[in-house]
């Protein structure tokens, strides 16, 4: 449009603006009035605003969030009566952006397919308990509401759990976040430099009001004053929001500082569950030795 002001433009630009502006079906792709001069503002406005008035349709791309446009734009946009707005994101990806590749690929494996509920060595109080979180997890990723907090050891099947409710979630198209408690306290630190890509409050706000956010070894963290508080605030926020939540710690509740485990532990909104079977590892050495026993037992026999 700038350009159609030079004498060298091969159409004017009344007669390109026009064009637009009428033409049968418009697509707009990456919109954003972000570090726009005044004068793109005016004409991206009127050019709404026409559009809107006499109802012509219109499809709209945009990586800004709608409340960070321009009132005058934002109301068009999200107008009722004439504006329907998708949200589009990747099934897999969005929950899983704050971790590590590794961590990623891991923990897309994890379902309630493959979790073994039926462990080989457990003894039956074991195996029921186990048997139990893993119909109160995958009754919870059916109908995520309330906080679900999941205790026990290192390998004893939590974070299988905390993982499988939220690939149900996305397989359902549902918007859910998980992060590590430890890498998201790195990235929190991270996002005070000069090179990050996002604010620091830009990352905070993303976790704190996820539609449904899973914190995997809660209680990992080096307890120094800062990472209290913003677990407090983390850990507060959805508490009074009543925001559906799935923790994961190794940890008891009192060994958690008072203002978070209160919270945790409010049988009103949370259920806690501690898990009792021991760390999964242990079946499969003691699978490996029964096997090399087995092993050794055949070739002597042989022999």
């Amino acid at each position: 449009m700038r350009s159609a002001f030079t004498p060298t433009a091969d159409t004017s630009y009344d007669e390109l603006f026009e064009q637009v502006k009428s033409t049968p079906l418009l697509i707009l792709d990456d919109l954003s009035l972000t570090g726009a001069t005044p004068w793109a503002k005016e004409k991206l406005e009127q050019l709404l605003n026409h559009r809107f008035n006499i109802r012509m349709p219109t499809v709209i791309t945009t990586d800004v969030p709608l409340e960070k446009l321009e009132e005058r734009v934002r109301m068009k946009l999200t107008d009722p009566d004439l504006c329907q707005v998708i949200i589009v994101e990747e099934r897999l990806q969005p929950s899983l952006e704050l971790l590590r590749s590794q961590d990623q690929e891991r923990l897309r494996k994890m379902t309630f397919n493959n979790f073994d509920h039926k462990r080989l060595n457990l003894l039956p109080e074991q195996r029921q308990n186990l048997e139990q979180v893993f119909r109160i997890a995958l009754n919870f990723a059916q109908s995520p509401q309330g906080w679900l907090v999941l205790q026990g050891v290192n390998g004893c099947g939590k974070t299988h759990l905390a993982a499988a409710i939220a690939n149900y979630q996305r397989q359902a198209g549902k918007s859910v976040t998980f992060v590590i408690v430890p890498e998201l306290l790195d990235h929190l630190r991270s996002a005070f430099s000069p090179e990050s890509k996002v604010s620091y409050d830009e990352l905070f706000e993303k976790v704190k009001k996820a539609p449904l956010l899973i914190l995997d070894d809660f209680g990992e963290q080096t307890t120094t004053a800062w990472v209290q508080e913003k677990l407090y605030q983390l850990i507060n926020y959805r508490y009074n929001a009543q925001l559906p939540t799935v923790i994961t710690t190794c940890f008891a509740l009192e060994e958690i500082e008072s203002r978070i485990s209160s919270r945790m532990a409010d049988p009103s909104l949370s259920l806690v569950f501690n898990i009792i079977a021991p760390d999964y590892r242990s079946d499969l050495k003691a699978s490996r030795t029964a096997k090399f026993s087995e092993k050794i037992r055949r070739q002597s026999h042989r022999g």
